[in-house]
C-alpha cells in the first residue's frame, strides 16, 4: 500500500505532451488474447482511481478490485484481462503471491503483469521479477512512463496472439483437407480409432461408412479437373451439413469420404447412410455453371469392439457398386 501526497497526485494526474490510445481494439475471437483490457488491483483508492484514470483516457478497457482475493477471482474467468497492474501489498493476497500462483497455472495463455510499488529498493526488483512479474515500476511514477511500459506489455501479448494464430493454422492444415476442408484421412482414422475403443469400454455401438462419388472419373474426362474438384467440394458440403453434430465426416481420399457415427445401432447406421445417400442424389450439383447429377455408393459397417470397421465397409461399399451404385449395403 502507498499513500499519495497531495503533490504526488497532482503530478500523476498530469497529462503527458499526447495521450493516444495504447492500441487497437483487438479482436476476440474464441481462443484470441485481448491486449485493450486491463486488471487493476490495489487496496489504495487514492492509487487506484488514478491509474484508472489514465487507463481510460489510453482507451483501455478496466476491470479494477481493491485486493489480491478479488483480483484471482478476476483471473480465474474465461475472458480475464491478459494485461495486469498490481501493487505489492493487499488484503487477500500480496502482489508477489499473485505473480506465484498466476504462474504457477501454466495456461496456454500468458498473462503480463507490471508491479506497481512503492517499494524501491534492489531487492524488491529482483523478489518480484523471480515471482513472475515481466515489470515493475515504483510510485509516484510519471504517466508516460506508464504508458510506455503498458505498451510494451501489449506488444508481447499481441506477439503470442500472432504465435497462437499460426499454431493455430497450422493445426488446421495437419488434420484437415485442403480442397474439401473435412477432416483428412489421418485425423478421421484416428477419430474412428478412439470411437472403436469408446464403444468397446462402454459396451455400445457405433458405425462407419465409407462413401464413393459414382463414375467420378468421367467427371473430370468430360468436364476436366476444375469440375471435379467442384463436385469433390459440394459433396463435402452437403455431408457436413447432413450428419448429426456429434458425428465425424473425413476425405479418405480421392473421391472417398469415411463417416463416424457415434454411439449408432444398426437402424441409425442404416437410417444415416440412406439420409447422406439422398442429399446427394435429390439435386443436381451446380458445377462450373452447369447442373450435373451426382450420386453416391455408401458401404456401413457397425462394431462395438472389432477392429476390422473399415474393411467390413469397404467389401459392402464394393457390393453397393457391383450392385447398380447409388444405393446402400451394409457389411457385418
Amino acid at each position: 500500500m502507498f499513500l499519495f501526497s497531495t503533490h504526488d497526485a497532482e503530478e500523476l494526474l498530469l497529462p503527458s505532451a499526447a495521450e493516444p490510445a495504447i492500441m487497437e481494439a483487438a479482436e476476440d475471437p474464441k481462443g484470441t488474447i485481448r491486449t485493450d483490457s486491463v486488471l487493476i488491483a490495489d487496496d489504495d483508492p487514492i492509487s487506484r482511481s488514478i491509474v484508472e484514470s489514465h487507463l481510460r483516457k489510453w482507451g483501455l478497457n478496466i476491470t479494477s478490485v481493491s485486493d489480491g482475493l478479488s483480483a484471482w477471482n478476476e483471473l480465474q474467468k474465461p475472458d480475464a484481462p491478459s494485461l495486469i497492474v498490481l501493487d505489492w501489498m493487499m488484503p487477500g493476497f500480496t502482489g508477489i503471491d499473485l505473480c506465484r500462483k498466476i504462474r504457477a497455472r501454466r495456461t496456454k495463455r500468458y498473462p503480463y503483469i507490471l508491479l506497481l510499488t512503492s517499494r524501491d529498493a534492489k531487492q524488491d526488483l529482483v523478489q518480484a521479477l523471480d515471482a513472475g512479474a515481466d515489470d515493475y515500476l515504483t510510485k509516484p511514477f510519471h504517466a508516460s512512463e506508464l504508458q510506455s511500459r503498458l505498451k510494451v506489455g501489449s506488444r508481447i501479448l499481441q506477439l503470442q496472439n500472432d504465435l497462437l494464430k499460426k499454431e493455430g493454422q497450422l493445426r488446421h492444415e495437419a488434420m484437415h483437407d485442403r480442397l474439401t476442408g473435412l477432416w483428412n484421412r489421418g485425423a478421421i482414422l484416428d477419430f474412428m480409432n478412439r470411437e472403436i475403443m469408446r464403444a468397446a469400454r462402454t459396451r455400445n455401438s457405433m458405425g462407419l461408412l465409407l462413401l464413393d462419388i459414382d463414375h467420378f472419373k468421367s467427371i473430370n474426362d468430360t468436364y476436366g479437373h476444375q469440375a471435379g474438384d467442384e463436385a469433390l467440394q459440394q459433396v463435402a458440403e452437403r455431408l457436413a451439413k447432413t450428419v448429426r453434430n456429434y458425428d465425424w465426416v473425413g476425405r479418405y481420399g480421392g473421391e472417398e469420404f469415411v463417416v463416424v457415427l457415434c454411439n449408432s445401432n444398426a437402424d441409425v447406421v442404416a437410417n444415416c447412410a440412406e439420409r447422406l445417400r439422398e442429399s446427394i442424389a435429390l439435386a443436381p450439383l451446380r458445377v462450373c455453371g452447369m447442373d450435373l447429377p451426382v450420386t453416391v455408393s455408401v458401404g456401413a459397417s457397425i462394431s462395438t469392439s472389432t477392429d476390422n470397421l473399415l474393411q467390413t465397409a469397404d467389401a459392402a461399399l464394393y457390393r453397393a457398386k457391383a450392385l447398380g451404385r447409388n444405393r446402400v449395403e451394409i457389411g457385418w
